[in-house]
């Protein structure tokens, strides 16, 4: 059977939360990489791309952000990203994640991937850590955009090279946390179920009307309703 329902899943927020494992190797890189700490304390981090939040790290920091300072700061990153992950406290695997990407991954009429603003490296330090890479043959990453907006097409290549299939933005469903994960899917054509293991409420996620919005994501039968309708 065709696989007709392309799941495409953020990460942080949505599958895990890292207990912010991310913004900590950010600011341990910056020292590592600049030699002085950088202050980040204003950057709105939900729902960014980490190519588009480099740059403005960079020049709340007094760093002219060109291509060469931001390329070598995230290399930093991603060798600084497992270390953090390790050692800082214990995030977890959200709320009927496990169940949920098992039965779709069992399931011939799905097919799932990722749609991350992390980088791809940075995506796979995440989820091996929590056992979940195994998941997503394929995804859309702050690599291939800083602009999230803009991965939701690559997702659907990538989904058509893997699977030999050629998914329309119909046939797609888009699992976020943020307002941004909802406005990425409207604007590619995709369905989007929002969830509020982020930062944002269920009341926050309705406002930008997803096409369904749940407060976690542990009843598995009515999030694969939701996925099919």
């Amino acid at each position: 059977m065709t696989k007709r329902i392309l799941v495409l899943w953020d990460i942080d927020g949505t599958l895990i939360v890292t207990r912010n494992a991310g913004s900590r190797a950010m600011e341990v890189a910056f020292a590592r990489h600049f030699g002085r700490p950088g202050d980040l304390s204003t950057i709105d981090w939900a729902g960014r791309t980490d190519t588009w939040l480099t740059p403005e790290i960079l020049r709340r920091n007094g760093i002219e952000p060109t291509a060469e300072a931001c390329t070598a700061y995230l290399e930093t990153y991603i060798h600084t990203l497992p270390g953090e992950l390790a050692a800082g406290p214990q995030g977890r695997v959200l709320p009927g994640i496990n169940d949920l990407l098992d039965h779709i991954g069992a399931d011939v009429r799905f097919a799932q991937g990722l749609l991350t603003g992390n980088l791809r490296r940075g995506a796979e330090h995440k989820l091996t850590h929590y056992r979940l890479w195994h998941h997503f043959p394929f995804g859309a990453y702050a690599d291939d955009s800083p602009k999230r907006n803009d991965l939701g097409p690559v997702a659907l290549r990538r989904a058509a090279d893997h699977h030999g299939h050629e998914f329309n933005a119909a046939e797609a469903v888009i699992i976020g946390d943020t307002p941004h994960d909802i406005e990425c899917a409207r604007a590619c054509g995709a369905r989007v179920i929002a969830v509020a293991t982020g930062r944002h409420s269920t009341a926050e996620l309705a406002a930008h009307a997803p096409d369904a919005v749940f407060p976690d994501l542990s009843d598995t039968t009515a999030v694969l309703r939701a996925l099919r309708a």
